[in-house]
């Protein structure tokens, strides 16, 4: 007898024999043809492995016959009425396994047969610089058929081993005076972009991905709207578009897809790192990555623990983010950039706070600011880069503190200056405060059409030293 879940292309039967003696400690039949079958799976055995869906339900779907032979994170094929589905398994248990699948609208039937595939994986080439894939690494820009590698590399993968990994000591110039000033970055650092909706983060990420200081570009435009990302490849990437490599999962797509979209950019990004390039990656936002993976932990039965997230988010956060940074000796690095949509403006809700811990920095924007027409809207007293030291000079050390010093007295004393409680010479700092302070928040003003800057510093310093009044001219 052939067990249930399982197809063979040979026409020979299976042979199955046991020991049926009472003292026999041998496994049974059903475990020891499954385990000989995942031994010789990945072997292109002639075995097909399936089972039946037993349960719809509009979130995910359950499968009966096959749980034996599958883990998380293995998918399965479909044979929907509609065309070839693909689901990934989230909860397996003695009877059955839960799928979430890839399609927004789930469109199979009860005793639809499903089939084993493995775990997804994508074969990135050098050629996919300047296209535009989606979260399954297929091309979404009518553009040719996209080149395959001579390998398949898993979309789950380990970061390199702790003490394989190169320093961080090379600092890069981003061509935006306020974070090269106040939160400088390194190759290989990973920071996070910290913004409520509508206070310049897009504009913010597109300065920061003209940067010509890096071989590869990677973006991963995850849960965006439609209509921003024609507009995002067409202006902040134009001038690197045939260095860069745009994933893409949009708003409409389904769950699964917009928490594959950032796997997918940073196997990408590791593909291109292994090769020895300086890669930069910019994830946008992590936050609607954590959404989808709440919605994937809520459809396998894991219980909310805060705001309705489940445990499984407060772990795949780290696991990715930790992928980005310095590769292992002889190879390149991943610079990385999420963006972090904090919810209601709150700063410390659960995602941004477990991201804050986990990555080298935090830009924060601040619509205070942003209110009173100041761009970027990086409020310096609340932003960190835990690098900064190796990129700053001794000299630049000493003074980047006494500007925060003086930022942060000229914003503490607004409202009594704002009732004239101040007389200038009864405090000498907050005097000086006042003189230097609004010039230093004018020189960062920038937009993404102003020039980038070449260097911060020199810049700063013109804007602070004194203009001398010009000569009258002489009589003749």
């Amino acid at each position: 007898m052939v067990s249930e879940g399982i197809q063979t292309s040979q026409t020979a039967p299976i042979e199955m024999t046991h020991d049926t003696s009472p003292s026999s400690a041998q496994p049974n039949v059903l475990q020891r043809l499954a385990d000989a079958l995942s031994d010789t799976m990945d072997s292109q055995a002639p075995y097909r492995i399936g089972g039946i869906i037993s349960e719809v339900m509009p979130t995910h779907f359950r499968v009966e016959g096959m749980s034996r032979f599958l883990k998380i994170g293995d998918c399965v094929e479909i044979d929907a009425p509609y065309g070839e589905e693909i689901g990934e398994i989230v909860r397996v248990d003695a009877r059955s396994a839960s799928v979430k699948s890839l399609q927004q609208k789930i469109s199979t039937r009860i005793g639809d047969a499903a089939w084993k595939r493995g775990p997804l994986t994508i074969r990135p080439a050098p050629s996919w610089k300047g296209r535009v894939v989606d979260a399954l690494g297929c091309a979404i820009d009518n553009g040719p058929t996209l080149e395959q590698g001579p390998r398949s590399i898993p979309l789950d993968r380990a970061p390199p081993r702790p003490l394989h990994r190169q320093r961080i000591d090379s600092p890069l110039k981003t061509g935006i005076r306020v974070i090269d000033l106040f939160t400088p970055l390194c190759a290989g650092q990973r920071i996070g972009i910290f913004s409520g909706s509508g206070v310049g983060k897009s504009s913010l990420l597109t300065m920061l991905a003209r940067s010509t200081e890096f071989d590869t570009v990677v973006v991963a435009l995850v849960g965006e709207r439609g209509r921003e990302v024609r507009e995002f490849l067409e202006t902040a990437v134009a001038k690197n578009r045939q260095n860069t490599v745009a994933v893409v999962s949009t708003s409409d797509e389904s769950s699964m897809k917009r928490r594959l979209a950032p796997k997918t950019a940073m196997t990408i990004a590791e593909y291109f790192r292994d090769a020895g390039d300086n890669v930069l990656l910019i994830v946008d936002s992590i936050t609607r990555f954590a959404h989808a993976a709440r919605d994937v932990g809520l459809a396998s039965g894991e219980p909310p623990i805060a705001r309705g997230y489940t445990p499984s988010v407060f772990s795949e956060l780290p696991n990715l983010l930790e992928r980005a940074g310095a590769g292992e000796e002889g190879s390149g690095s991943i610079t990385g950039v999420f963006s972090v949509l904090v919810d209601g403006d709150d700063h410390n809700d659960p995602i941004a706070d477990s991201i804050r811990g986990t990555i080298d920095g935090h830009i924060v924007l601040e619509r205070s600011i942003a209110q009173q027409g100041r761009f970027p809207a990086v409020d310096v007293l609340s932003s960190v880069s835990r690098l900064a030291d190796k990129a700053w000079t001794p000299e630049q050390r000493t003074l980047i503190p006494k500007l925060r010093g003086l930022i942060a007295r000229f914003e503490e004393t607004r409202e009594i200056r704002a009732i004239a409680g101040h007389r200038k010479g009864e405090d000498a700092e907050l005097d000086q405060a006042v003189e230097l302070v609004p010039r230093v928040l004018e020189a960062l003003q920038q937009t993404p059409d102003d020039q980038a800057s070449s260097d911060a510093f020199q810049e700063l310093a013109n804007a602070l030293t004194p203009k001398r009044p010009e000569a009258p001219p002489k009589a003749r």
